[in-house]
């Protein structure tokens, strides 16, 4: 089983920057050889959605919300992910997390499809 730490977050104003990361362990490095990783956020109140994910090839996907504004990568040689959040907005107000799943080649943005999560960390975005 994949433990997934997320790290970073924190508080900032509209308009600021804040990178999250992720750091994976607890996993044998044939099942590492293909996988997608991925940021989720949940807001009070509202369902966890889809932020942006990264396959093992470096594809990427972004929700409708964060195009432009958010970007995802990985440092293999760390076994850590990221989320570089730029141009910041109130409604990216949430907690953020961190999902995986191993053995597959490429992601889906859905909540569902990843079994693996860390335990979320808090942004807070100020108007």
């Amino acid at each position: 089983q994949v433990q997934l730490v997320e790290s970073g977050g924190g508080s900032v104003q509209a308009g600021g920057s804040l990178r999250l990361s992720c750091a994976a362990s607890g996993y044998t490095s044939s099942s590492y050889s293909t996988y997608c990783m991925g940021w989720f956020r949940q807001a009070p109140g509202k369902e966890r959605e889809g932020v942006a994910a990264i396959d093992s090839d470096g594809d990427t996907v972004y929700g409708d919300s964060v195009k432009g504004r958010f970007t995802i990568s990985k440092d293999n040689a760390k076994n850590t992910l990221y989320l570089q959040m730029n141009s910041l907005k109130p409604e990216d107000t949430a907690i953020y997390y961190c999902a995986a799943r191993q053995r597959v080649r490429y992601c889906v943005l859905g909540r569902d499809w990843f079994p693996s999560w860390g335990q979320g960390t808090q942004v807070t975005v100020s108007s």
